[in-house]
């Protein structure tokens, strides 16, 4: 062992667990992949990543376990949202590795290759990646983004003009309901005039985004007894919802979150704050009391 101080050693131990953690995230991964060449691609930065290993604890002269909870949590999390998703939160920790390579190749240049291969490994998961989730990502956008703009406008208007919580969740659920086969057939229909394939496919995930959507955001008028409250309730859902939802397009597809958070959150909350106006005004003016 080369002689190492205090602060370069943690440094060199800390970059040995992250590449056994993620060498064995990446066999995992790679044993849960049926495509056969997204498989061979994870087998490979699986080995390559092993072999980081080695050579790191050539040079500290320690062996270091992995860290189990990070590993199944990637794992989980991979096979909860698609391997896409997993693999790009991966590869924001080999962005990260690059970094604690540059300073640690100062004191032992022969790490240089390690550091070319964690560059390596980000340009060739961007290339291997064919994920049914994200093929169909454009219609889950499709039926998300209507069902929020629409549907949080519908109640924030519906709130005002009825004042009562049943009265609106029935309006809504009927609405929201509708509006989502309405939006799933437009969809199969559109990609089937433009010559795409599995056009039922499309169809059923904006259907089932819209709908999914629909539930969430009338949930509080089904829950709840002040109106207001139920207002309050579905507005943060729907911030809550665009936020989750933003934040997993922004990973998988290299998005820039921020921007794409503000601009579905302005939409969906300006169109909500428009139609309560709206409900004010149309209940003034035709003297409706419910």
């Amino acid at each position: 062992m080369n002689s190492t101080g205090p602060q370069l050693l943690s440094r060199l131990l800390t970059a040995q667990r992250d590449e056994i953690t993620e060498s064995g995230v990446y066999r995992r991964l790679a044993r849960l992949e049926c495509d056969p060449e997204n498989r061979r691609t994870l087998e490979r930065i699986a080995d390559d990543e092993a072999r980081h290993y080695a050579d790191l604890r050539a040079i500290s002269g320690r062996d270091v376990e992995p860290d189990r909870r990070r590993l199944a949590a990637y794992v989980l999390v991979a096979r909860v949202f698609g391997l896409t998703f997993g693999v790009k939160l991966m590869e924001k920790g080999e962005q990260r590795a690059q970094g604690v390579y540059r300073e640690l190749e100062r004191a032992y240049p022969q790490l240089a290759g390690v550091r070319a291969d964690e560059e390596s490994h980000e340009r060739a998961l961007l290339g291997m990646l064919n994920d049914e989730r994200l093929d169909y990502m454009g219609s889950v956008v499709l039926g998300l983004n209507d069902a929020l703009v629409e549907l949080t406008g519908a109640l924030a208007g519906l709130t005002f003009a009825f004042q009562n919580t049943r009265l609106i969740a029935l309006s809504g659920l009927v609405t929201g309901i509708a509006a989502s086969f309405s939006m799933a057939a437009s969809e199969y229909l559109s990609t089937r005039a433009e010559g795409g394939e599995n056009a039922g496919k499309s169809s059923l995930y904006t259907g089932l985004a819209y709908i999914a959507t629909v539930l969430v955001l009338v949930s509080p008028y089904l829950l709840l007894q002040n109106y207001l409250a139920c207002l309050a309730w579905t507005m943060g859902l729907a911030v809550v919802i665009i936020f989750g939802f933003t934040f997993y397009l922004a990973i998988s597809k290299d998005l820039d979150f921020r921007t794409r958070f503000l601009e579905m959150a302005g939409i969906s909350l300006g169109v909500a704050a428009l139609s309560f106006g709206i409900g004010i005004v149309v209940k003034r003016l035709l003297g409706v009391e419910i």
